[in-house]
């Protein structure tokens, strides 16, 4: 049994997995609390639950269904002086960096163990570190590179005209330059020049390049 048991929020679109944490939890004598993503018509309803629970810990998913990316949770709640801890089944590196940019005082890994979990908790109540300092850094260092790169990148999507945008929605969508030609009524030698000029200011040497660089970002196309 913990000395001093508080309010623990779990946020977990997954059942079994929630149950495994709040049986964990409450056997330490922590005050647990299960929201389901599910129950909420939007992230915003979810997120003024949570306040309304006034937790010291947030267990917080990043996958939750329709109401999207988690890591949007943790700012707001970061500054509500909630103690945020992400648990993920990702091992993109970049995003655990991203959510410990903007609050969260740990990212723990849906593959490790209940044990990790219940360490981290008790490392809160004692007030000392929740992950070594260097490995914190690196990752937000990680996450902060990776996001000067997208900034790069996307300023080179910037470069393109409307049209040349739409061109490279239609290659997005698998379509070759004799479909694009038939759809605008053009001939295809124009629209090889519109790809041409698309290559040229994406900086890439292929279709396939452009094509994967705009899902790498997660460019979309204007409406043709």
């Amino acid at each position: 049994m913990v000395r001093s048991p508080f309010r623990i929020v779990i946020v977990e679109d997954h059942a079994l997995f929630a149950q495994s944490l709040d049986f964990a939890l409450t056997r330490e004598g922590h005050d647990v609390r299960v929201l389901t993503p599910d129950d909420f018509a939007t992230s915003g309803a979810l997120l003024a639950r949570v306040r309304e629970l006034r937790p010291r810990v947030v267990l917080l998913d990043l996958e939750l269904g329709p109401l999207g990316d988690g890591r949007l949770f943790i700012a707001p709640l970061a500054r509500a002086g909630v103690q945020v801890i992400v648990l993920t089944a990702t091992t993109d590196r970049v995003r655990w960096g991203e959510c410990l940019a903007v609050g969260a005082r740990r990212v723990l890994s849906k593959a490790g163990t209940l044990d990790g979990v219940l360490a981290a908790i008790t490392a809160l109540a004692q007030g000392g570190p929740l992950m070594d300092e260097t490995e914190r850094a690196e990752l937000i260092a990680l996450a902060r590179a990776n996001g000067e790169e997208h900034r790069a990148i996307r300023t080179r999507f910037e470069r393109l005209t409307p049209r040349e945008a739409v061109v490279l929605g239609h290659l997005m969508r698998g379509e070759t330059v004799h479909d694009v030609a038939a759809t605008f009524v053009v001939s295809e030698s124009t629209v090889r020049t519109q790809v041409k000029r698309i290559l040229g200011k994406l900086e890439v040497s292929s279709q396939l390049a452009a094509v994967g660089l705009a899902n790498r970002i997660g460019w979309h196309p204007p409406a043709a």
